[in-house]
């Protein structure tokens, strides 16, 4: 099971790909040059959240699957 439920706010995505980059087998560019989740489960925890982190927009918000609490972009 997947340590993050991932969410990807398209209005915010600037497209430059760093996250796609961090975890290739998690993350990959639409036909709109957007982030979309291709697999969950792709990449382990921590490659995750270094794509994550490295959204110049923090388009991109990971919640804990268990607790449901959002761990990622820090409030």
């Amino acid at each position: 099971m997947a340590k993050y439920r991932i969410e990807i706010d398209r209005d915010a995505c600037v497209g430059d790909g760093l996250c796609c980059d961090e975890a290739p087998e998690t993350l990959e560019m639409d036909s709109e040059e957007k982030a979309v989740v291709k697999n969950a489960e792709g990449d382990d925890a921590d490659t995750i959240m270094s794509a994550a982190e490295s959204c110049p927009t923090d388009a991109i918000s990971l919640f804990d699957t268990e607790s449901g609490e959002k761990v990622w972009p820090e409030d």
